[in-house]
């Protein structure tokens, strides 16, 4: 366990990235609420922002935040790579112990790292955060439990949470665990690569509030059904082929 607050302790080392499209009501007080919650605790930590091919209207924010916190990095997409090209460049992006990531539209509280770092230690690989309650419109949670349960089941996932993007995953991990997704189900295959390669992953709870700027790029019928039709992908890539080889071997 790291327990960042505690005298003498080594510095926790962090590298923290945020996706962001469009998220220009919300990633300037990610960014204050951020590093005060690093300094508080006393983080060893490096800062990336990945922007996704976002309108102007985030990229003069970005840029307004490179300018007063030059720290911060901003990574830009020139075109739009999907939510899981973004991970994968804010994952490459990382060069401390551990890599700590959510998104950019303040659904959780960057503030609630301490209680994902209070789990890290030697014995672990990932602290995942799981919902204690979900805020969005009915229709948001309806899909996302549907959503949850087809992950769960399909892929055999041991946890609460796959789609709760608040997590905090040690580096080296991504020396094994290799990802190829451009869209949402990174997140499933994300967490089926990290369980089937026999990392250790812990969860814990985090809140979940109501998106206080934008609406959700997922919850539309052409993004549902492209969803889909990747996930079916990747369960043939990362289920149905695997056992196959499985028996074959």
């Amino acid at each position: 366990m790291i327990d960042p607050e505690a005298p003498g302790n080594a510095k926790p080392s962090v590298s923290i990235f945020y996706p962001c499209y469009q998220d220009w009501g919300t990633m300037g007080s990610m960014v204050l609420f951020t590093m005060q919650t690093a300094e508080r605790l006393g983080l060893d930590y490096d800062f990336t922002i990945v922007d996704d091919g976002s309108n102007e209207h985030t990229q003069d924010l970005l840029a307004e935040i490179g300018r007063r916190f030059p720290q911060v990095n901003v990574v830009r997409h020139e075109t739009n790579r999907g939510y899981g090209g973004a991970l994968r460049t804010g994952f490459a992006s990382g060069a401390k112990e551990w890599i700590f990531y959510t998104d950019g539209d303040a659904q959780y509280d960057v503030r609630e790292l301490s209680i994902l770092l209070e789990k890290a230690g030697p014995e672990v690989d990932v602290v995942q955060g799981y919902k204690i309650q979900r805020h969005d419109p009915l229709h948001r949670i309806i899909i996302g439990r549907i959503y949850h349960w087809i992950v769960k089941i399909a892929f055999g996932l041991p946890i609460r949470d796959t789609d709760c993007d608040f997590r905090l995953i040690r580096r080296s991990v991504f020396d094994t665990v290799s990802l190829t997704s451009d869209s949402g189900v990174i997140c499933a295959e994300m967490m089926t690569k990290i369980a089937r390669a026999g990392f250790r992953i812990v969860e814990v709870p985090v809140h979940h509030y109501q998106r206080a700027h934008g609406k959700s790029q997922f919850f539309n019928f052409p993004r549902l059904a492209r969803v889909a039709w990747n996930l079916m992908g990747l369960w043939i890539r990362e289920v149905l082929l695997a056992r196959t080889k499985d028996k074959a071997s």
